[in-house]
């Protein structure tokens, strides 16, 4: 599933700028310009790393991830043996932070189908969740420079004797202090109807400002303007 999007060398795995872009867009749905391959300081997606380390490692019944450093075209990932925590690494640099418990599928259909379904949350969730979310506190991103970081990312499964667990949103939450603030997106996960698990996302957003709704307009326009002319066909 995965094979398109990253380069395996002898002993660590690369992202190109074109395979970082391509994620974005044709899987994850997002249209941050971080992610265009002539973007001036490209990063590959936090989610497609996730699933990295989810088609190499397998589905634990408990994940934890902390992005710790960005992924350019340059950034050699170093993934170590498996184990219940982990570092995933640039030389010594730390680029994401692994902690798993209980048991662990190797299961290829639950692995699939638990990164098309989060990869798809997580991507679609800006504008039109986070910037409502911040609405309800009469504050919102700067427009000239919407600086939302990925920090980090847990799931937590009830049991593994699944196979294609769908997601559904739960409630989010937003709080924040001066400038700086922190977004947890919430999710249930189920299988025929019945939830079988959990998991938040949590993201820190810095230039927070007064609420404009015309400015909003204008960011929710320019967003949909750019993913209808640069998604793939």
């Amino acid at each position: 599933m995965l094979s398109p999007f990253f380069q395996q060398h002898a002993d660590y795995v690369s992202i190109s700028r074109e395979q970082g872009c391509r994620f974005a867009k044709c899987v994850a749905d997002d249209f941050n310009p971080l992610h265009d391959k002539d973007a001036k300081k490209f990063c590959a997606p936090g989610d497609l790393l996730f699933s990295l380390v989810l088609e190499r490692y397998g589905i634990s019944e408990q994940m934890e991830f902390t992005f710790a450093g960005m992924v350019d075209e340059n950034t050699k990932l170093h993934f170590p043996e498996g184990a219940e925590e982990f570092d995933v690494t640039n030389g010594e640099k730390v680029i994401l932070k692994v902690k798993r418990s209980g048991k662990t599928s190797q299961c290829p259909a639950l692995t699939n189908s638990l990164i098309k379904n989060y990869v798809e949350f997580s991507g679609t969730t800006f504008p039109h969740v986070i910037i409502p979310l911040m609405g309800k506190q009469e504050v919102m991103i700067n427009p000239a420079r919407p600086m939302i970081i990925y920090e980090s990312m847990l799931i937590n499964l009830d049991n593994l004797d699944i196979t294609a667990p769908i997601l559904e949103f739960a409630e989010p939450s937003f709080e924040y202090t001066g400038k700086r603030g922190k977004i947890t997106l919430r999710f249930n996960l189920l299988e025929n109807g019945v939830k079988v698990g959990s998991g938040e996302k949590h993201m820190v957003v810095s230039g927070i400002r007064e609420y404009c709704q015309a400015t909003v307009d204008d960011l929710i326009a320019f967003y949909n303007e750019r993913k209808a002319t640069l998604k793939p066909t």
